[in-house]
């Protein structure tokens, strides 16, 4: 029997007054407008992977993170499980800076609908400026090669 592989990752939105801060990326698979985030690192906690990720990827250091959801991904085929832990955050200090995932840009949460982003993005986005949290479960259908069965939930 294989072995189910887990992946782990974060993405942390900040947020100030009516705008958020995401990284403009245009490199690899992964192109459009994204919030800060990634891998989360052994052993550290996911708090602890989203506070790193946002400061490597833009200069800021976050704290008071907001649990807002879960985005998780299954491939039963590939036994892959990959979840997103989702936080928001207005408390932040720093100068922005660069990273290597994408330039840095602050957007009005208005204009959200109309810049590009990926897909799995674009269908959270709304979701952390509402009141509770979500999850998301999306199952890669092999046959098809696309996105199957797609079940969201908010609480």
């Amino acid at each position: 029997m294989q072995e189910i592989q887990y992946k782990f990752w974060t993405v942390c939105m900040v947020q100030e007054r009516d705008r958020v801060l995401l990284l403009n990326r245009q490199h690899d698979y992964f192109k459009g407008y994204i919030p800060p985030g990634g891998k989360v690192d052994f052993p550290e906690s996911f708090v602890e992977g989203a506070i790193r990720e946002v400061y490597e990827e833009t200069g800021l250091k976050v704290k008071n993170l907001q649990y807002k959801g879960l985005y998780e991904y299954v491939n039963p085929v590939k036994m892959e499980r990959h979840m997103i832990f989702n936080y928001l955050t207005t408390d932040f200090e720093g100068e922005i800076k660069a990273g290597s995932e994408g330039e840095p840009e602050w957007i009005r949460i208005s204009e959200l609908e109309h810049i590009p982003m990926q897909k799995s993005i674009r269908r959270r986005m709304p979701f952390f400026f509402e009141e509770g949290t979500f999850e998301i479960h999306v199952q890669w259908d092999e046959e098809k090669a696309q996105e199957g069965d797609v079940r969201i939930r908010k609480t």
